[in-house]
């Protein structure tokens, strides 16, 4: 197969990989390591501070959660997609944006076709109404769930994200501690994990972030109830220290209550052998195997049932689960396939006048749906 020339295109709020959390640029870090190593001749627009083997192009130094400088989030990503779009969209044969509908204004505008994975949940109004001016594009999602409210865009393939095996060590014998791992949101129910533990009489460990509009969320619902001899927080953990917590835990208690497109976190454990506790909404039914993996809880007493019986799954088989559905390979042969089904509908590249000429020609109608979508 003919050797691409791919454009990844990944947010600039945590550099790739992420140094502590951010899911999305820790799957664009293996996707794009994937497509070099198969030989592609890749380029990843991201954060100065990233590591990659492909060619980096950078608009800002370090990335914008961590690093020491300030700058607009908005303008310096349009900024990135601006020197893709209107600069270089010719030298790539794919440009593959995770971006999400920050893109589309830029992407319609070329004919090298663009790859749209959404990273983020879809059920928001404005979401819908933003996908539907540009029904065409070539959206790929990250479980079949979060395309339910956006139904009528142009899917053109689910994706699950994958990790390298390696990554995780997969542990037969683990220590007597669940784990809550993620971030501190009303939406994660993280006081329902502490509830749990307490009226189950467990340890629960606690490795979770806490973003700046999430922190009076924290001060008031969670803080008051981390004293106490069960719970242990320890902070927003690293990728070596995350894998220590997750292949020693007995069980990921995931009490997400909200349709989560996909939860890394979820595969994360499974590749560590540990089985996962989770609420049964969102992708969690598509990820975890009821009695299999995990459990897939709707009440109280289902997580309590859960957390009683979860000695009686089998680690291996966790493990064999990861590594058969949610390998690095696995999803990087999935995005390599899709590329190479994109360019055998024949995308023509414009040349600058005929793209002129498309633009006048398209502009209006866009404009029309643009007024109507905000009457």
């Amino acid at each position: 197969m003919k050797k691409l020339r791919i454009a990844q295109i990944a947010p600039l709020v945590e550099r790739v990989p992420p140094k502590k959390y951010g899911g999305t640029e820790r799957v664009v870090y293996h996707l794009t390591e994937g497509l070099v190593a198969k030989g592609h001749d890749v380029t990843l627009f991201a954060s100065g501070d990233s590591i990659t083997s492909a060619k980096l192009i950078a608009p800002i130094s370090e990335s914008l959660r961590l690093g020491r400088k300030m700058h607009s989030a908005t303008i310096v990503t349009m900024m990135m997609l601006s020197k893709v779009y209107e600069e270089m969209f010719h030298e790539f044969d794919i440009i593959h944006s995770h971006l999400e509908y920050m893109t589309l204004p830029y992407a319609h505008k070329v004919r090298v076709p663009t790859v749209l994975t959404m990273h983020g949940r879809l059920d928001i109004a404005e979401y819908s109404k933003m996908l539907g001016l540009y029904p065409r594009m070539a959206y790929v999602s990250i479980s079949d769930s979060q395309r339910r409210p956006v139904e009528e865009i142009n899917w053109v393939k689910t994706i699950y994200h994958g990790y390298p095996p390696s990554c995780f060590e997969y542990n037969e014998k683990p220590g007597d501690y669940f784990l809550y791992l993620g971030r501190f949101s009303e939406e994660k129910k993280p006081e329902q994990a502490i509830m749990l533990a307490k009226a189950c009489n467990i340890p629960l460990k606690i490795a979770a972030k806490i973003d700046p509009t999430d922190q009076g969320f924290f001060d008031r619902k969670i803080r008051p109830m981390l004293d106490h001899p069960l719970i242990e927080y320890v902070g927003e953990v690293d990728e070596t220290r995350k894998v220590v917590l997750l292949k020693n835990a007995k069980a990921l208690l995931n009490t997400i209550d909200w349709p989560e497109p996909f939860g890394l976190v979820m595969i994360e454990a499974l590749a560590c052998g540990t089985p996962v506790i989770v609420r049964g909404c969102g992708s969690a039914p598509e990820v975890i195997t009821h009695g299999k993996t995990g459990f897939i809880c709707a009440s109280k007493l289902d997580f309590i049932h859960a957390i009683h019986n979860v000695d009686k799954l089998s680690r291996k088989t966790c493990r064999e689960e990861f590594e058969r559905r949610f390998s690095a390979d696995t999803m990087v042969s999935n995005y390599e396939e899709l590329y190479y089904r994109l360019l055998q509908k024949n995308f023509p590249v414009f040349s600058e006048k005929t793209r002129d000429k498309e633009l006048q020609h398209s502009s209006g109608p866009l404009q029309q749906k643009i007024a109507t979508v905000f009457r």
